[in-house]
């Protein structure tokens, strides 16, 4: 059930009957809707294969994408920017997206030598929202290169006080929160006390976590406040605290396990806009209540929100007056657990010495459909990850300005951690609507589109006249691949010289070979521009400002074997340098049928990759079958083939996979009037497939037509056709997992920090089961294993386990 349908659900069986004012009451009530339903927000969490890196590594990692509490449907494509110490972009990578997912890698250069990594991720449409919620994460690099004549950093500590519901007004005893931090964001312990203008102590600060904590007070009329304190380090401030008015409303909210506990209270005297108030309770920019509150004939009264139901996350609550003027907000953290599914990791075989076999089973009793990653490294040299899954989604992503490990506060349903939050809430701006401009009617400015399709091919014919009714245009395209291979497109060209077709993607670059079909002399007299449908690459140089400050390391056990890894690595580096040609040729191991087959006629996604390779040509048990699908029947774990002739059905883990003929896609019938000894090769892909259209849950079955030296037509000769060169989707390393019960795995030395990684543990209701198998390297005695994930209704999981 989506998340809209719960909400009215949930309204229709505990809201109590409010009153609803006519004018800004119904303006605010359709905006509001209108900003839900036409402009939702996306939020970004990337699983890393580990924290900490060497240099020249390959940094592994999977992208998850939420619209609210949901799986965003937004957008059809990620970007990754990555940045060096000096903020100057090193590479951008563009990936489609499968399931709100995207995998990727990126290759530590030869020669960095900064101590972190800086990484930004967004889609086009997160790109109309505000900067302060975007995805960025500093990466720690461990590099052989020492930082020398550094400057020593002077830490200086700011002390910022925040009144509960926005405000601190005389007379009214309010809650203030106060916040201590460095000028890098980093928490700061400090004491002090709170005095008036007399110098007299009214209370002392108590710094309850990570700098933070509160205190109540009621300020009175012609008196001044301060905090006076002192840091950790033996310096000493002040922090005025401002009293901004006379006469208003106070905003306070408690919790309990179902409810949030609202108090208003107002001054004796005030204007009578503040005699009746609306309170708004809203989530995800859904407005869940409204609350009518009558003041005017007493100053204060308590209201409970039932919040039992409500699913995980920032809770907002809006005070206004009764002419709709906001005066206090609030924010609370909801956390009823409903924002999370349950994962069984089953350990079979678990082996931590030299090489040794480790096979687990990752096991998910649910209707829904599972896309998880897992990371195996070595447990030495990781850290607690500040951020999770849960603390990108659910409050970095909500919250303005950094919060201090993040993670920390999803981590247990302790009475100090919930305290803790609350602090967070508190102290931290939040993702809040423009009132004036919802109760103007006005929306947002949009510059970017959302992408709702993959990567296509578009453009459009300057320099000539295209426009004639009796002959449309046709643009005639052949797309050569960076491995050779070719795919032909027929594109009309509309009256205004444009033309598009989509559903031709590619990986790395491509040249774009064109003639106009029937006139090729327009060649000469027009210029084609071509486009990808994509954001166009632009090289960038970002500041990091005063409040960044590059990554350190508290674990010096973890430095120590990150410099042992680092140090085999380059040892390992210069005996491969030093091998003669005569050792490499002899320790090469010949490359297999199916392998030279997979690199003569496979391309872009359908290279490598978790597939399973038939050499058709040269199988003697070909002989007889009918038709390719026969031939598959029973040769593919997983893989269900029932049926026969075009009455076939295919599936796997509970969906059908994709059928592709020289990577085009087809149909069941089309594929079964091939003969199979017009076949040259058959490759099998396991789900996920990205080059379906679709989705590729049921992964896909690519099947190859011998080329002219084998009996079949050669491709054209496209080198005399004009042509460009186009980028398409980044290309990304597969991760390499040896396997040791193999004779010809000679490896030198193991000394691999990252055990395993897996972008796509895939499971559905028909398929609950999936299997982990990896080996151990040469020296790790204690693994960590940790695994991400969402479900297909937008619920998260993740599992850390210690494996020793």
């Amino acid at each position: 059930m989506g998340m809209k349908k719960r909400f009215l659900r949930l309204l229709a069986t505990i809201l109590t009957v409010f009153i609803a004012e006519m004018g800004f009451s119904q303006q605010i009530d359709s905006m509001m809707s209108v900003y839900a339903d036409q402009f939702p927000t996306e939020k970004i969490h990337i699983h890393f294969d580990k924290s900490i890196y060497n240099k020249e590594e390959t940094i592994w990692y999977k992208i998850y994408i939420l619209s609210g509490t949901e799986l965003s449907n937004l957008s059809r494509n990620v970007y990754v920017e990555w940045y060096d110490t000096t903020g100057r972009m090193i590479k951008q990578t563009v990936a489609p997206l499968y399931q709100a997912t995207a995998k990727g890698s990126f290759e530590i250069p030869v020669d960095y030598v900064g101590n972190f990594i800086h990484v930004k991720a967004y889609t086009r449409w997160m790109l109309n929202d505000d900067p302060a919620f975007a995805y960025d994460k500093e990466l720690i690099i461990n590099t052989s290169v020492a930082n020398l004549a550094k400057k020593p950093v002077v830490f200086k500590t700011r002390v910022e006080t925040f009144p509960e519901g926005g405000f601190m007004i005389q007379g009214l005893n309010t809650r203030v929160a106060f916040k201590a931090t460095n000028q890098f964001g980093t928490p700061v312990f400090i004491k002090g006390v709170l005095v008036n203008d007399k110098n007299k102590v009214l209370d002392s600060l108590k710094v309850m976590h990570d700098g933070m904590g509160s205190f109540l007070f009621t300020p009175n009329p012609q008196e001044t406040y301060k905090l006076n304190w002192t840091d950790e380090n033996g310096k000493t401030g002040t922090t005025p605290i401002a009293i901004t008015k006379t006469e208003g409303v106070k905003l306070a909210i408690a919790t309990t396990n179902d409810k949030a506990l609202v108090a208003v209270e107002r001054t004796q005297t005030v204007s009578d806009n503040f005699k009746h108030m609306n309170l708004l309770v809203h989530m995800n920019q859904t407005l869940l209540y409204k609350v009518s509150l009558n003041l005017s004939e007493k100053i204060s009264l308590t209201a409970p929100v039932p919040i039992d139901e409500l699913p995980t996350g920032i809770l907002q609550f809006s005070l206004f007056t009764s002419d709709w003027i906001p005066v206090a907000e609030r924010i609370i953290f909801v956390n009823n657990h409903l924002h999370e599914f349950n994962v069984k990791l089953n350990l079979g075989l678990v082996g931590l010495t030299k090489r040794a076999k480790n096979d687990y089973e990752v096991y998910v009793a649910d209707t829904a459909f599972t896309n998880m990653s897992v990371s195996i490294t070595d447990a030495t040299v990781v850290t607690p990850d500040a951020n999770t899954i849960y603390s990108d989604m659910l409050l970095s992503s909500d919250l303005k300005g950094k919060i201090y490990n993040p993670g920390y506060y999803l981590t247990s349903d302790a009475d100090s951690v919930t305290a803790n939050l609350d602090l967070v809430m508190l102290t931290h701006g939040w993702r809040r609507f423009d009132w004036d401009k919802i109760k103007a009617g006005t929306t947002p400015t949009l510059t970017y589109k959302r992408e709702t399709d993959v990567m296509k091919l578009s453009g459009k014919v300057f320099g000539a006249k295209l426009a004639n009714p009796n002959n449309a245009l046709m643009l005639n395209l052949i797309i050569v691949k960076k491995d050779s291979s070719r795919t032909f497109a027929f594109i009309p060209i509309q009256k205004d010289g444009t033309f598009e077709q989509k559903g031709l993607y590619y990986y790395d670059t491509a040249k774009i070979y064109y003639s106009f079909n029937g006139n090729d002399k327009l060649v000469d007299v027009t210029q084609v521009q071509f486009e990808n449908g994509l954001l166009r690459f632009v090289p960038k140089k970002i500041q990091f400002g005063e409040s960044y400050h590059s990554l350190g390391w508290s674990d010096s056990l973890a430095r120590v074997k990150m410099n042992f890894f680092l140090t085999e690595q380059e040892a390992l580096k210069k005996r491969m340098a030093s091998t003669t040609l005569q050792e490499v040729i002899v320790k090469t191991r010949a490359k297999s049928p199916e392998q030279i087959l997979d690199e003569k006629y496979a391309s872009g996604m359908f290279t490598g990759g978790d597939g399973i390779a038939f050499d058709v040509m040269n199988d003697p048990s070909i002989a007889g079958v009918q038709s390719i699908l026969a031939y598959l029947q029973g040769k593919v774990a997983g893989l269900t083939i029932t049926g026969s002739g075009q009455q076939m059905t295919l599936s796997w883990r509970g969906a059908t996979p994709d059928l592709f003929v020289n990577e085009s896609p087809s149909s069941i019938d089309q594929v079964q009037s091939i003969s199979v000894t017009d076949i040259a090769m058959v490759k099998v892909l396991r789900p996920p497939f990205f080059g379906s259209i679709g989705g590729g849950s049921g992964g896909a079955i690519a099947i190859y037509l011998k080329k002219g030296n084998e009996g079949r037509k050669a491709d054209p000769n496209a080198r005399s056709l004009e042509y460009t060169v186009l980028g398409g989707y980044s290309r990304f390393k597969e991760f390499y997992n040896p396997s040791y019960d193999k004779p010809n795995e000679t490896v030198d030395i193991d000394i691999r920090t990252t055990l395993y990684w897996n972008p796509y543990v895939i499971t559905t209701k028909k398929s609950p089961r999936t299997r982990i198998q990896f080996y151990n390297n040469d020296i790790s005695k204690k693994l960590q294993l940790v695994l991400e994930g969402v479900n297909g209704d937008g619920k998260m999981v993740r599992i850390v386990k210690l494996l020793e």
